[in-house]
């Protein structure tokens, strides 16, 4: 793709509007990178005032604190010189270099750098949409926590069976983390006689089939290690609200859980003469990212190596500002290079599976490594203090359910008592 090469700089020159549609990884990244320069006007806009950390989403949905996967975007913000807009943009007019938003607006730009992120798809498969539980936003996950206290204290005699489908990070880690969320809601409850069942539904032939078959093999482990069902090679026909089809049979369950099945945000393929799509759906770039002249595409939405990973959002983010400052200097441009980011999956408590090109690791050591991790996502898009607290509620319950806020405060409790002792 060979698309002319734009020209910013220029005596006496008003500041490079910059607009930057999406408040993801690499949108945040964009324009922070970016704001502290006096030759870039940033406007960042973002259909929520809250940067959603998507990494720690199965954590928050069981039973961990809010905090770790919310933060608002004026905070991220404060003190910088970054415009920030809460709308949804809806249309592109790419020759007069605008774009029209949700709410009425219209917004000019100079550049125009897309981080839309994608969407959930539920591949046609009829009752899906309507019964299965999502993971993809706060809202979702506070609605299947709601779901899980109904289910686990409606009826104690009740075998339970809760269906993950997807085998992906999201599902592995979800699957992981709910059984022992699962144990602890039945003892802080008090429900001895209730059996739990969790299942794990995967179309490919092994677990988190984008790693290597070693990696997956250690996964498959881990899970049949904590009492998971894993079903592969399994596709899901149907779901109602008491059972799932899978592969024309029924699996009786009030819980469904979806974490498969992302696609490319729809707005591309409403412009085919600005964006050329891939097999995939995703956007078709250049060598610096341009999907057309003075547009960019970055992240989920790029058709790059990589692309659908938070590492790879903020690595495209570091490479697209250095880009944009070397032309607004009239320096050398470089061409972008994916890397390949490590992969972490936590499974369960303190165990995580670890891969980076040749080497996997898996255990403990790899867990400590995922938290690591975590900080330090949470630190390039927030100052050190801030990015520290927000890592450090991750190691917090929070829960709305009265049984469950009496436990928690009972266990806080006896463990400033026990360090009270300890220390006197």
């Amino acid at each position: 793709m060979k698309i002319k090469k734009p020209i910013f700089k220029s005596k006496n020159r008003p500041p490079i509007r910059v607009v930057i549609v999406g408040g993801g990884f690499g949108g945040i990244k964009t324009a922070l990178e970016l704001g502290r320069r006096p030759e870039f006007q940033i406007t960042l806009i973002s259909k929520t005032d809250y940067f959603l950390y998507y990494p720690s989403l199965y954590s928050t949905a069981t039973g961990h604190s809010v905090r770790e996967s919310q933060v608002a975007l004026s905070r991220i913000f404060q003190n910088r010189p970054i415009s920030l807009v809460k709308d949804e943009v809806t249309a592109l007019d790419a020759v007069r270099k605008l774009i029209h938003g949700k709410n009425g607006k219209t917004y000019h730009y100079d550049v125009l750098v897309m981080a839309m992120g994608s969407v959930t798809t539920y591949f046609g498969v009829n009752g899906l949409s309507r019964y299965a539980y999502g993971m993809k936003s706060i809202k979702q996950v506070r609605q299947l926590k709601k779901h899980l206290h109904q289910e686990l204290t409606l009826d104690n005699h009740l075998d339970k069976n809760y269906v993950v489908i997807g085998a992906g990070p999201s599902g592995v880690e979800l699957a992981g983390s709910l059984v022992g969320y699962l144990d602890w809601l039945k003892k802080v409850h008090g429900l001895k006689n209730c059996r739990v069942k969790i299942s794990l539904v995967e179309s490919a032939p092994r677990v988190l089939p984008k790693l290597s078959r070693r990696a997956s093999r250690r996964a498959l482990k881990r899970l049949r290690s904590l009492g998971i069902h894993v079903m592969l090679n399994q596709r899901v026909n149907e779901a109602s609200s008491d059972q799932v089809i899978i592969n024309g049979r029924p699996l009786k369950s009030h819980t469904v859980i979806w974490t498969s099945g992302v696609a490319n945000h729809p707005l591309y393929k409403k412009y085919p003469e600005t964006f050329q799509l891939n097999g995939g759906g995703k956007v078709a770039v250049d060598e610096y990212l341009r999907a057309a002249p003075h547009i960019y595409v970055i992240g989920d939405n790029a058709a790059t190596v990589y692309s659908g990973l938070a590492q790879t959002a903020l690595h495209d983010a570091i490479f697209l500002a250095d880009h944009l400052k070397r032309l607004a200097a009239s320096q050398p441009l470089r061409p972008y290079r994916a890397v390949k980011p490590p992969t972490v999956v936590p499974i369960g408590p303190n165990w995580a599976l670890m891969e980076w090109g040749w080497l996997v690791m898996s255990g403990r050591l790899a867990a400590l490594v995922r938290r690591l991790a975590d900080f330090i996502g949470y630190d390039d898009v927030l100052p050190i203090g801030q990015a520290l607290g927000v890592w450090r509620s991750s190691f917090k319950r929070e829960e709305n359910c009265p049984v469950c806020l009496r436990a928690i405060v009972g266990a806080r409790a006896t463990v400033n008592l026990t360090r009270s002792k300890t220390t006197g």
